[in-house]
């Protein structure tokens, strides 16, 4: 599973068997068209302003016997009592031109409508995984993911420096990077460490973002903790030599500012 959030990633083979979970910043109809066409499956919350056209139904309920085939979404009134709505839908787009000349086409997905009680209101979700596949709120399911992928990326960004990369060296970027994303997982286990050492409902209220908090905070008792239970010795001596070694200057052939202003 792969959380697109931009143009800049194309399309291709690559995408076979995987599901896309599509940021809705970067909802196109030409994205999902490319994304089907190249074996590969996506979901996607459903912009505010589409209308599409409903083609077919999977499942639906509680539509007071409404005929919905040839009816445009917005031309239906979903009520709260509506908890199932799963239809075909067909929508149209502009192909990518080719020297200088665009055609239109269509393409029929499928559209289910999952009843939020917190927005109380219907949230709507594209996709091309059939209903044999995954249910309507499986679907939803599904995408909430993406969430779940913000949060990792908010983690390892804000807590664990994945964007303080100065370097160009694609070396020391991609050293730095498993760097973050080893911290990540250190931190993790830990946390469900704790998790289970404290069962109980206040654990609803400790996030993994919190966690990381008091993981980097703590991580330099953490790792006396580690040492004396390795029987590693770590005195005044060894605390002093490591710092010495990380205080060398890696550029102390650089000319100074200093030493020219001061010359």
């Amino acid at each position: 599973m792969n959380l697109i959030r931009g143009d800049y990633l194309k399309i291709g083979p690559w995408v076979k068997d995987i599901i896309l979970l599509i940021d809705l910043g970067f909802y196109k109809y030409q994205l999902f068209s490319r994304i089907v066409e190249n074996g590969g499956s996506f979901v996607s919350r459903l912009k505010s302003n589409a209308n599409p056209l409903i083609v077919g139904t999977n499942q639906v309920r509680n539509t007071r016997g409404v005929d919905l085939n040839g009816k445009h979404l917005k031309d239906i009134k979903l009520e709260k009592s509506d908890d199932i709505f799963d239809v075909n839908v067909e929508v149209s787009f502009d192909r990518r031109s080719y020297r200088g000349e665009s055609k239109k086409d269509n393409k029929i997905f499928r559209l289910v409508a999952i009843y939020n009680t917190e927005s109380e209101e219907h949230h709507f979700y594209l996709t091309n995984i059939s209903s044999d596949i995954l249910n309507a709120s499986e679907v939803a399911a599904v995408y909430s993911g993406r969430w779940e992928v913000e949060l990792i990326f908010k983690e390892l960004k804000s807590r664990y420096a994945l964007d303080q990369i100065t370097t160009k060296s694609p070396y020391a970027i991609e050293a730095l990077i498993w760097v973050s994303i080893l911290t990540l997982l250190v931190s993790r286990k830990l946390y469900s460490i704790v998790r289970k050492l404290n069962p109980g409902a206040k654990m609803v209220r400790f996030t993994q973002l919190r966690w990381s908090n008091i993981f980097v905070q703590n991580s330099s008792h953490l790792l006396s903790a580690i040492l004396d239970y390795l029987g590693i010795e770590h005195d005044f001596s060894t605390v002093l030599n490591v710092c010495s070694s990380e205080a060398l200057d890696p550029h102390v052939n650089r000319e100074r500012f200093r030493e020219g202003l001061w010359s």
